[in-house]
């Protein structure tokens, strides 16, 4: 199947259960989602020790492709901050992109629908195009 499609995603639980390891173990690299908060920074070390993990005994191809800034409260010194320690840990893998919290990411499954054709012009589906311009522009790492 892999020779067939350039990119094939999984979307996974934002938990490190079953169905996470599984798609890691079948995955070539991860984009890792990271809520602009303490403790969702904390999660990503743990996330780094299960891929290491993974590397070592199932799949020694996956590496992180890149790491997403999500749900910035950009009104927050806090979610600034968060960004800012990202960058300075990660650097170059850390998508220039960065999700904006917005409430449509509430509204839309609601209404049975994606945030890309609930408020297609919003801030937050501009955000997830933006991300899929740089990944296939070549800038995933």
């Amino acid at each position: 199947m892999q020779k067939k499609y350039d990119y094939i995603l999984i979307d996974t639980p934002p938990s490190l259960g079953l169905l996470t390891i599984n798609a890691l173990t079948a995955s070539e690299g991860v984009i890792v989602p990271v809520q602009c908060e303490y403790l969702s920074l904390r999660g990503l070390l743990q996330l780094e020790r299960t891929i290491e993990m993974i590397r070592e005994n199932i799949n020694p191809n996956l590496k992180i492709r890149g790491i997403l800034p999500t749900l910035l409260d950009a009104r927050t010194l806090h979610g600034r901050e968060a960004v800012e320690v990202l960058r300075e840990n990660f650097g170059k893998l850390v998508y220039k992109t960065v999700v904006a919290k917005t409430i449509r990411f509430a509204e839309a499954p609601v209404r049975g629908s994606s945030v890309l054709k609930y408020d297609p012009k919003g801030k937050g589906a501009e955000a997830y195009r933006a991300l899929a311009r740089e990944v296939l522009n070549g800038k995933s790492r």
